[in-house]
């Protein structure tokens, strides 16, 4: 690793969804531990981090929580995981975020465990943290661009200013940037938060119209792995990787 150290040692992985998109996969096991190239999701993630130099996470578990800590256990060495338990209650993105803040640093990094990518010239982690500027961002989503975005046929999410500020896509229009699930996050973006459950997109549009939402373009690839279809081809791309 060169360049500006990374901004933080801690990742929160959010992994206590219900995975309804990838049913029928999902019907005897947690959407993190659906394997794809031979890898659960989770492992491709957590070995993400560990390459990074990442050295804990915190990974949030509901749906079939007990099989997703039986998996974690086994892993060996890093990163160090510890749980964020929400057996008792699924509280969506952000809830998940606020319950499981007193397990995170400032900053803190954020991933989806359905996330698969291909790094560019430096990791993720890295690129996140060359661009963070704590005086200005609450949070800095990596973003990337439809060409690519492997598998992916929506419509985008987002716009990004000259100076890296964010804005969401106009309805009925395309935006020229989708979000990987990956972000950098301040404690600031979690102030004043609901209780119970709730989407991290209340504090997006927050942080949005306080002019404190960044982003980047990743400069690697990006697959879309959300549904049972998506798997195959995101396997044959990652073999000619």
């Amino acid at each position: 690793m060169t360049g500006r150290p990374l901004s933080s040692d801690t990742a929160m992985i959010l992994a206590a969804g219900l995975g309804k998109r990838m049913r029928p996969l999902t019907a005897a096991q947690p959407k993190p531990l659906v394997r794809v190239a031979g890898k659960s999701l989770i492992d491709h993630a957590l070995d993400k981090l560990a390459a990074a130099g990442v050295a804990q996470a915190v990974v949030n578990a509901h749906y079939m929580a007990d099989a997703l800590e039986a998996h974690l256990r086994m892993r060996k060495g890093a990163p160090r995981i510890t749980l964020s338990d929400e057996r008792d209650l699924l509280l969506e993105t952000g809830g998940g975020m606020v319950k499981a803040a007193g397990l995170l640093p400032e900053p803190f990094f954020c991933l989806n465990s359905d996330n698969i990518w291909l790094d560019g010239p430096a990791d993720v982690f890295t690129e996140l943290s060359q661009a963070w500027d704590p005086e200005r961002m609450d949070a800095l989503l990596l973003m990337v661009p439809h060409t690519r975005a492997c598998n992916y046929r929506g419509e985008g999410d987002f716009h990004l200013d000259p100076e890296g500020k964010v804005s969401r896509r106009r309805p009925g229009r395309v935006a020229p940037f989708i979000y990987t699930g990956i972000q950098l996050v301040s404690h600031r973006l979690l102030r004043d938060a609901p209780a119970g459950p709730f989407s991290t997109n209340l504090l997006w549009t927050r942080a949005i119209a306080e002019g404190r939402l960044y982003g980047i373009s990743h400069q690697g690839l990006w697959f879309e792995v959300g549904a049972p279809e998506a798997i195959k081809p995101t396997e044959e791309w990652l073999a000619r990787a």
